[in-house]
């Protein structure tokens, strides 16, 4: 399982197996496993194709559907996340913020014709659905805020607004890895933004309301309340992009499959979270997931700045050592259990000016071991930026080097 390091090239999804050291496993099927110390749980991205499934693990081999649940200097204003549940003002607040939560549709290319007929001609169909959340309104333009897993493969992408009316959408911007994505559609059929608040204000115990379409948009703008359970979760996933770990808000309050890219709100109306999953079990409810507004606003603003995330690069292609059959190790350390070793180096890139080759086996970046692909790529994309200088611990057969690589983008 090779994993590129370099963010532009473009990567097939596929569903990977579960590897040997038990790390969790999400299936873009909208059905995956979380594997914990204490229950083996299933995990629903929160959208899906709510006419022909029943959401159960038994439809892992259904078609995919919709399918998995400012800029970063803006002075966010947040009040007290806490509400009295008998008050009016949470209604009327309910109100107004679930029109600016939409219904996103994901639409793929189908086939008219039947199997025997030489009719191929084809037209978009609906694969699946979630939700989405308006941003703001710029220069006649509306910018919604989704899950990339709602609109990846989509060969067309319609937004449902909250007086029923459809429109479609551009996608401006996708990012596998935060799993988030921006949309735009004309500003003049869209209602009033919803204000983004501090999420790093949330404790456990505050008190907050999930809007969205569970089950697709006959239940359009659906409204759930509940608590923070737990704030500063690590979720593993497996995306189009390579392994990789999400920061998530934990609530108690109800997302189901079709929340994805709703709205996780608190009583002031702010947006404080972009539901994304659940894990669901007989006999475990309440463990929804939803992505902090304070993780989503950098990604949404550079995809509208420029459309895609900008990450430092490397240019190598990677394997973990417990993944590869032992020939390959044959002239490592015998005692060498972690790390990841280069299948691949692109020609023009940092790590080939820097004299990395494949087969070299990367263990450590700026003095930090590094167990596996996703390690290594956390620490690039959360410690480093683009241009800057890192050291690799490398070895070449037995022989451990140091190499220095500066950072391309």
């Amino acid at each position: 399982m090779e994993n590129n390091l370099h963010e532009e090239e473009n990567y097939t999804q596929q569903q990977r197996q579960k590897p040997k050291n038990g790390r969790s496993i999400w299936f873009y099927s909208g059905v995956s496993s979380i594997v914990g110390s204490l229950v083996t749980s299933t995990v629903f991205l929160a959208g899906g194709n709510y006419f022909h499934d029943t959401h159960t693990a038994s439809n892992a081999a259904q078609p995919k559907t919709a399918v998995q649940s400012s800029s970063q200097n803006s002075k966010l204003n947040v009040q007290n996340t806490s509400y009295n549940k008998g008050s009016s003002n949470i209604a009327d607040m309910v109100e107004k913020s679930s029109k600016a939560v939409v219904g996103v549709v994901n639409l793929q290319a189908g086939n008219n014709g039947d199997l025997f007929s030489q009719d191929t001609t084809s037209q978009n169909v609906e694969a699946g659905s979630g939700s989405g959340v308006i941003y703001k309104k710029e220069n006649g333009s509306a910018y919604i805020v989704t899950n990339n897993h709602v609109i990846e493969d989509a060969k067309e992408v319609q937004v449902a607004l909250s007086n029923g009316v459809k429109t479609k959408a551009k996608i401006v911007g996708a990012d596998p890895l935060s799993d988030l994505a921006v949309l735009k559609i004309d500003g003049s059929k869209a209602p009033d933004a919803l204000s983004f608040g501090d999420s790093d204000s949330l404790r456990a115990g505050d008190q907050v309301i999930a809007i969205g379409n569970p089950l697709g948009l006959d239940l359009s703008r659906t409204v759930t309340e509940g608590i923070v359970s737990a704030v500063g979760r690590t979720v593993p996933v497996s995306t189009s992009q390579g392994e990789w770990e999400l920061n998530v808000i934990q609530t108690d309050a109800a997302i189901n499959p079709g929340n994805s890219g709703g709205a996780l709100i608190n009583s002031n109306g702010e947006v404080i979270g972009i539901n994304s999953m659940k894990i669901s079990e007989s006999g475990v409810e309440g463990l929804g997931f939803a992505l902090p507004s304070n993780d989503v606003l950098p990604i949404v603003n550079q995809l509208i700045k420029d459309g895609k995330v900008k990450r430092p690069y490397i240019g190598v292609s990677l394997s973990n050592l417990d993944e590869l059959p032992q020939y390959y190790l044959q002239n490592a350390p015998k005692n060498l259990k972690s790390g990841v070793m280069v299948t691949g180096v692109d020609p023009k890139s940092a790590a080939a000016r820097s004299g990395i080759l494949e087969q070299d086996i990367i263990v450590s970046i700026n003095g930090k071991k590094v167990a596996n692909s996703s390690e290594l790529r956390k620490y690039l994309y959360t410690k480093v930026g683009s241009n800057d200088k890192v050291t690799l611990g490398v070895y070449r057969g037995d022989i451990k080097k140091t190499v220095t690589v500066q950072l391309g983008n």
